[in-house]
């Protein structure tokens, strides 16, 4: 069983910056791209960036320039660094790991139970 648990979600106020992290655990052979994704209220879950295992990544216009995708392969942990905070960027996060339990098996793609992140303005 694959478990990923995230933290450091919080209050904050604009133009302050907090650092998530999420930590895979469990059956775990390999994983591929991990990644952070948000949903506001009312509004559907969407990407906010990305990270393959080689290190490559992709951003969210909305965050370009303001938040940094990485990973620790060592400790299967992915962090996201939110600088420059926005009201707008108030939501739950979540995050995701397509992860191969065991070699020769299907790779799944997991997800973490959320964070809330609250920027006040």
């Amino acid at each position: 069983q694959v478990q990923l648990v995230e933290s450091g979600g919080g209050l904050v106020q604009a133009g302050g910056s907090l650092r998530l992290s999420c930590a895979a655990s469990g059956r775990i052979f390999s994983i591929n791209a991990m990644g952070w994704y948000r949903q506001a209220p009312g509004k559907q879950r969407e990407l906010v960036a990305t990270i393959t295992s080689g290190g490559n990544t992709n951003y969210a216009d909305s965050v370009k320039g303001r938040f940094t995708i990485s990973r620790d392969n060592a400790k299967n942990t992915v962090y996201l660094q939110m600088n420059s905070l926005k009201p707008e960027d108030t939501a739950i996060y979540y995050c995701n790991a397509d992860i191969q339990p065991y070699a020769l098996y299907a790779i799944n793609r997991y997800w973490g139970q959320g964070t809330q992140v609250t920027v006040s303005s």
